[in-house]
């Protein structure tokens, strides 16, 4: 082979190598997708858990909506204050953070609540609810104890104690998977100043509640005919607290004859 041809295919394959790059170059220009600083900077402020206890598909989703518009600084429950405040102020915005908290509305534990039969199945919540009678629990509202809340949650935030869910404060980062868990619909996200909450979810009437449970809501009314707010709800033979008129003063609590009304802190 010549020099000249030697020559001739180098040209002609650098030639291609420099139109091939200027063309990407240009379409890059045109095709390139704008990154938003925003929203990397608040992507970058987020734990990065995943968990979905906000309510979009990841951190990623959360950021993209933060910095849209779309959701508050303080949308990520397990970041809490210090999460929000950093995406506050890449925003330039105040941030409100109210601190949040799981509660389960059931007290009957292995000592207050009664059995209708041994349960050998599954040790899965879902599994036992769908039992003809909801599981073994005479209660058909209470938590079956079995856990399914606790396979969910990733903090290691609540436990089985004494056959029934407890939540450690201290731990629980309202992400709700223990919510989602619960085939019982027993827990909940509230407030952490809340200061009262009714322990019970159970809607039948008082004489079957006290053969199902020692410590049920009887829906007797003793807690709103004594309330000075009229912060007390019926609804379904149960009582519920209006958070907004509650004024925390605890005669409903003193007034229960089965104190399923409950101080919390």
């Amino acid at each position: 082979m010549s020099v000249n041809s030697i020559l001739y295919a180098v040209l002609i394959v650098g030639g291609v190598g420099l139109f091939i790059g200027i063309a990407l170059g240009i379409a890059g220009k045109f095709l390139s997708v704008e990154v938003d600083e925003k929203e990397v900077a608040i992507r970058e402020a987020l734990p990065g858990n995943n968990c979905g206890g906000c309510g979009y598909p990841g951190c990623d989703g959360l950021a993209a909506a933060i910095a849209s518009g779309e959701s508050e600084p303080s949308a990520c429950p397990v970041g809490g204050a210090p999460v929000a405040k950093k995406i506050a102020d890449i925003l330039g915005v105040e941030a409100e953070v109210v601190p949040k908290v799981a509660y389960v509305s059931c007290s009957g534990d292995c000592d207050k609540a009664k059995d209708k039969y041994n349960y050998y199945g599954n040790m899965s919540c879902q599994d036992a609810a769908n039992i003809p009678g909801g599981g073994a629990k005479a209660c058909s509202y209470g938590c079956l104890g079995l856990g399914s809340c606790v396979k969910a949650c990733e903090f290691d935030a609540i436990h089985i104690v004494n056959g029934k869910a407890l939540v450690d404060r201290e731990k629980c980062k309202a992400c709700g998977k223990c919510v989602t868990a619960c085939p019982k619909g027993l827990i909940s996200i509230i407030p952490a100043d809340h200061q009262y909450m009714v322990k019970c979810r159970s809607k039948d009437k008082g004489r079957d509640v006290m053969q199902a449970c020692t410590a049920g809501c009887i829906g007797c009314g003793l807690c709103a005919k004594n309330c000075p707010n009229d912060a007390i709800d019926f609804e379904y033979n149960l009582a519920t607290i209006n958070q907004d008129k509650c004024k925390n003063c605890g005669i409903c609590a003193a007034k229960c004859p089965k104190k399923v009304i409950e101080k919390l802190s």
